[in-house]
């Protein structure tokens, strides 16, 4: 039998991009999630787009809003070194 490698998916997520998924998962529109966190639409749609940096602050009050860990915001394509 031969030995195999499985092949591993590997996509790049900018942080507002990991906003934009969680939001999506949860079945939130940018104006609910503005309600539920304080942060204007405006700002989540520009952070989504990257025209605003997300930054620590923002990050925990979204992450406490989508009941997530703010590193998931953060850092989304960070990996632990094998």
């Amino acid at each position: 039998m031969r030995n195999f490698i499985p092949a591993r998916k590997r996509v790049d997520v900018s942080p507002g991009e990991s906003v934009r998924i969680i939001r999506e998962l949860q079945e939130l529109s940018q104006n609910e999630l503005a309600k539920l966190s304080g942060i204007p639409q405006t700002t989540i749609s520009g952070i989504e787009t990257g025209r605003i940096n997300l930054g620590v602050e923002r990050a925990k009050t979204l992450a406490a809003a989508l009941r997530c860990h703010p590193a998931v915001l953060v850092f989304p394509g960070w990996q632990v070194a094998a």
